[in-house]
């Protein structure tokens, strides 16, 4: 069965184009042209990967997913304006796991959307997969990914598990911004390090009592981040 993808774009040759090359290559693909039918889509239909537009009639890309982080934890890559580092920025505070610069070319696309695939399958094919990892208050299923804080379920997004579960599972072992950046993206990544500052905040804010003093993941000055044991 073929990996299904949503595009939300109001530009409709643009999203024409991609669909058109997606479903070459053997992808199921839906389409939404303003925020409010992508929202609506991403509710009815379960994806894995959702391509968002920042530029949307009646939601905006942010609103969009911010309200998707709500509920799913899919792979968003947001579609930014060329030079536009705020909205790279914005994107990723709002929870996208990714971005791409217009104008983009689609083989650019396609790859950004195989690796992420990839990462996907080999997550779920691990032979380890089952295995409940418990640190303090913390426990990972890496099977379910899911995540809970003194039995309480954290939402976290596809690249914030990614994130924990390398740092969780390399224990006291410290990784420069560069480091994570290239195993957790898994490929040639043409952000910078700020992307990675972006999650490990997001991620703080979500698993830490007071993120200004974690316990769990912390700040090498100079150096990177790791997970205190």
């Amino acid at each position: 069965m073929g990996k299904r993808v949503l595009v939300v774009d109001d530009e409709k040759l643009i999203v024409k184009g991609i669909r058109f090359s997606l479903e070459q290559d053997g992808m199921e693909v839906d389409c939404a042209y303003d925020g409010e039918e992508a929202l609506q889509k991403a509710k009815e239909k379960e994806y894995d990967i959702i391509l968002l537009d920042v530029m949307l009639p009646k939601l905006d890309g942010f609103e969009v997913c911010q309200h998707i982080r709500e509920f799913s934890g899919v792979p968003i890559v947001m579609l930014t304006a060329k030079g536009d580092d705020m909205d790279k920025i914005l994107g990723l505070e709002y929870g996208a796991d990714d971005y791409i610069t217009k104008p983009f070319n689609i083989l650019e696309v396609k790859a950004r959307i195989k690796a992420i695939m990839r990462r996907t399958s080999a997550r779920e094919q691990k032979p380890e997969a089952g295995r409940m990892l418990a640190m303090k208050d913390l426990k990972m299923d890496l099977e379910g990914r899911r995540v809970y804080i003194a039995g309480k379920e954290i939402n976290l997004t596809a690249k914030e598990f990614d994130l924990l579960e390398l740092l969780i599972t390399n224990p006291n072992k410290v990784y420069s911004r560069e480091n994570l950046l290239n195993i957790v993206w898994g490929y040639e990544y043409p952000g910078d390090v700020r992307t990675v500052d972006v999650h490990i905040r997001r991620l703080r804010e979500k698993i830490e009592a007071n993120p200004s003093e974690p316990k769990y993941v912390h700040t090498k000055w100079g150096v990177g981040y790791y997970f205190q044991v």
